[in-house]
């Protein structure tokens, strides 16, 4: 009797025994479906407990299937976010309350090309500005402006960035704020802004010298010409005459430039023997008292064929250079004008023998109201506009100027104009 109920406990405990390891099993893998987010396999398990168990897989997997529908959802919805972002001109920045960098789209890179692989990085290590890090600061505690416009100076490369900013929850549950910025590239409006300023600063200076004298001499002339000798009255109006001319040359500078700059600039093409132009050009100068003591020489290639140029702009550009020799070589200086075919351009070099331009100065010459020597250069006449006037109609043309030159031994202004133009296109 004994012996039977032994056995029977025996069966007993090793039929639980197998049972309870069936449901570890079971539940291992259970939690392995639960890990890789993968529906539970309850037939892969048969006589695993009971009813309950049932349920409890059931309840598991439709969690799963939950889990796996958010995440797929979550997914699109951030595709969907950086598809969108991608296709902003504007730069969008997210990060996260201890500055971590979570999001940055495309044009983020194109204002700053440094800016690679910055996902996760601190915002200081990526963007070096404390001016923008104090933004960002305000921004947090809501003391910050709608819109802020801030310099980025890295590698003497400077950057204007107009930057709006704003916290939000983060989308992690986490308890800090995140931040979001927008981020938009003003770098072509400031250096336009800072042109303008300069241009509108130089065209007062130099309007200013010449109207100052006008004024105080007519004042004078008002006060006291009857008093006046007659001599020092011819000599104040000679002086009057003198800085009117100069006014009136400014403005006429001024007018060309900004038909030059304009949409219809007014170039009239039409086929032309550069031979001809410039030989009519250095003739006439030939027979100007200035030139008396100068000689001038032209060297035209015979074999140019005619250009299709604007050939009374051409005759400016020609002239500009040619009153710059004039002035600045002393007398017995020699003046040349020569041109050649180069492949598929026509060289064009206006050379002189005179006192050089420093080197410094070279690559401002063409620049609007530079002058190598200020005082000198506003004696003599010149408005600093008659250069910028020659690199514009060369441009309009097609063709490029640049300059070479050794101080005390010379000039070279060199012209390139397209060749074989000599139709309408």
């Amino acid at each position: 009797m004994l012996t039977t109920v032994t056995l029977a406990l025996a069966v007993v405990v090793l039929l639980l025994w197998r049972k309870l390891v069936r449901h570890r099993n079971a539940l291992r893998s259970l939690q392995a479906s639960l890990e890789r987010r993968q529906p539970f396999l309850r037939d892969e398990h048969p006589g695993t407990l009971d009813r309950d168990w049932d349920r409890f897989c059931q309840v598991s997997n439709a969690l799963i299937l939950k889990v796996g529908e958010l995440e797929q959802q979550q997914s699109s919805q951030i595709t969907q976010l950086e598809a969108t972002l991608g296709s902003l001109q504007e730069a969008v920045l997210l990060v996260d309350n201890h500055n971590h960098i979570l999001l940055a789209n495309k044009a983020l890179q194109d204002i700053f090309p440094k800016a690679t692989n910055i996902i996760d990085q601190r915002l200081e290590v990526v963007l070096h500005s404390v001016a923008f890090l104090n933004y960002v600061d305000a921004v947090r505690k809501g003391r910050a402006e709608p819109q802020h416009a801030i310099e980025f100076d890295e590698d003497q490369d400077t950057r204007w960035v107009e930057v709006t900013g704003s916290t939000i929850p983060a989308l992690d549950g986490g308890k800090g704020k995140w931040a979001l910025f927008v981020l938009h590239d003003i770098t072509r409006q400031k250096r336009l802004e800072l042109v303008r300023k300069e241009f509108v600063a130089n065209v007062s200076h130099e309007l200013r010298t010449p109207l100052s004298v006008i004024k105080g001499y007519v004042e004078t002339l008002v006060d006291g010409h009857h008093e006046m000798e007659l001599a020092d009255r011819t000599r104040f109006l000679a002086t009057i005459h003198r800085h009117t001319e100069r006014l009136n040359s400014l403005l006429e500078d001024l007018l060309t430039l900004s038909r030059l700059e304009s949409i219809n600039p007014g170039l009239q093409r039409e086929s032309t023997s550069l031979q001809s132009l410039v030989g009519g050009i250095l003739e006439d100068y030939r027979g100007r008292p200035a030139a008396e003591h100068h000689q001038i020489d032209g060297d035209i290639d015979p074999a140019i064929e005619p250009l299709l140029i604007d050939p009374l702009k051409l005759t400016q550009v020609f002239e500009n250079l040619l009153d710059n020799a004039l002035k600045y070589t002393p007398a017995g200086s020699r003046i040349a004008v020569s041109a050649k075919r180069r492949t598929s351009e026509i060289e064009i070099l206006v050379a002189d023998t005179g006192q050089g331009i420093p080197e410094a100065d070279l690559p401002h010459i063409f620049e609007r109201f530079y002058r190598v020597e200020k005082g000198r250069s506003r004696d003599k006449g010149g408005t600093g506009l008659g250069l910028s006037i020659v690199k514009h109609i060369i441009q309009l043309h097609g063709g490029r100027v640049s300059v070479d030159s050794t101080v005390g031994q010379g000039t070279t202004f060199i012209l390139t104009l397209p060749a074989g133009k000599t139709t309408h296109e």
